[in-house]
Formats: structure tokens, C-alpha cells, sequence
């Protein structure tokens, strides 16, 4: 069975939750749910590490403003997450070429990167707090959810995460103008803090 499909939905689950992905994998893996996961990604250390990290995006991708700046440092985080354990992946089976699934799993964690990165935008025009919790945790259930029934059925789990893509960029493109708002607001922000410093080193 090729591994195309798992590389596809660890890619998108990755775009959404790159440590997520690494420690369920690794759990998998250690605890012998699958054969697919490569002895690298099971390693004690990696697992801690993506266990802290974990926790550090659930905290931070629920306030709003800050999972916007999060999902920003993470623009490149992600896609190379989802390369890595692609590259990884298709390694382990011997069924797809490194290079083939490396740029599988970036590409589609690229794209569903910028479909989260863009929706918390339009959230984040919304003054109140609570739409940023439930979302943060939809995303962390869902990407669970997929990554775990992608070990028992990576086809369908494909299928569904591509359906998944192409609602989340018909969205993106439906919210555009909330997008463009949060970073004008951002801008703004931005300006008037440095309005502030300057008028304050002045002030001295």
C-alpha cells in the first residue's frame, strides 16, 4: 500500500498542528499501533519536546492577537514539519521517493497553514475572546481525530482532509475583507506604539 495518502493528511494535520502530528505519531509508533512511523519520530526526546510545544500552542492559539503572531513565526515551522515527516514516512515504507513525499507533505501543510492562519485573521476583527477558544480546540480535536483515523484507514482520512483544504481556501477567500481589516488593525497597532515611544523618548 503506498504511503501517499498518510503523507497527505499528516501534511494537512501538520499545516494546523505540526507538534500535534509529531507527538501522535511517535505515540503510535512507540506504542505499536503502526509499523509506518519511523523509529526517529518515537524517540523519548522528540516526544518530550513535542509534548512541551504542544502544550505551548494550546495555550497560545487560544488568545486572540497572539495566535495570529504565533501562526506567523510558524509560516515556515509547519511546512517544514510536514516535509520532515513526509520525507520520513515515505522513508519507513520505501513506497515513495523522499523527495515525492517531502514535497507533498510541505505543500499541503503550506496551504492548510494559510487557511488557519487566514480564518484566526477574520476572527481576530471579532472583539470577543470565545471564537478563538473553540476554534483552537476544533482544530486540535480535529487534527487528533484525522491523524488517528488516518492509522486505521489513510484513504479515507486523505479524502477527507482534501475536502477539508478546499472548503478552508474557499473560506479564506469568502473572509479576504476580514483578513485585510485584522492587518490593517495590526498596522495601525503597530504605528501607534511607535507614535508613543517616540513622543516619550521626546518627552525625556
Amino acid at each position: 500500500m503506498s504511503v501517499l495518502p498518510l503523507v497527505f493528511t499528516s501534511g494537512w494535520a501538520s499545516g494546523i498542528n505540526a507538534y500535534a502530528v509529531v507527538l501522535l505519531l511517535g505515540i503510535f509508533g512507540r506504542t505499536g499501533l503502526t509499523d509506518e512511523v519511523p523509529a526517529s519520530l518515537q524517540r523519548t526526546d522528540v516526544l518530550i519536546v513535542a509534548g512541551v510545544l504542544f502544550l505551548c500552542e494550546a495555550v497560545a492559539d487560544k488568545i486572540p492577537y497572539v495566535d495570529s503572531l504565533w501562526d506567523t513565526v510558524h509560516t515556515v515551522i509547519r511546512p517544514l514539519s510536514g516535509a520532515v515527516v513526509g520525507a520520513l514516512l515515505a522513508g519507513q515504507s520505501g513506497s515513495l521517493s523522499d523527495i515525492a513525499a517531502g514535497a507533498v507533505g510541505g505543500s499541503t501543510a503550506l496551504a492548510s497553514h494559510f487557511v488557519k492562519a487566514g480564518t484566526r485573521m477574520a476572527i481576530n476583527t471579532s472583539p470577543e475572546p470565545f471564537s478563538n477558544v473553540i476554534m483552537s480546540t476544533a482544530e486540535d480535536l480535529g487534527v487528533g481525530g484525522i491523524v488517528t483515523f488516518a492509522m486505521f484507514n489513510p484513504e479515507a482520512a486523505a479524502i477527507i482532509c482534501a475536502v477539508l483544504l478546499i472548503i478552508g481556501l474557499a473560506l479564506l477567500i469568502y473572509l479576504w475583507a476580514k483578513i485585510r481589516r485584522f492587518l490593517r488593525r495590526r498596522a495601525q497597532r503597530r504605528e501607534e506604539k511607535r507614535l508613543a515611544a517616540e513622543v516619550a523618548r521626546v518627552a525625556r
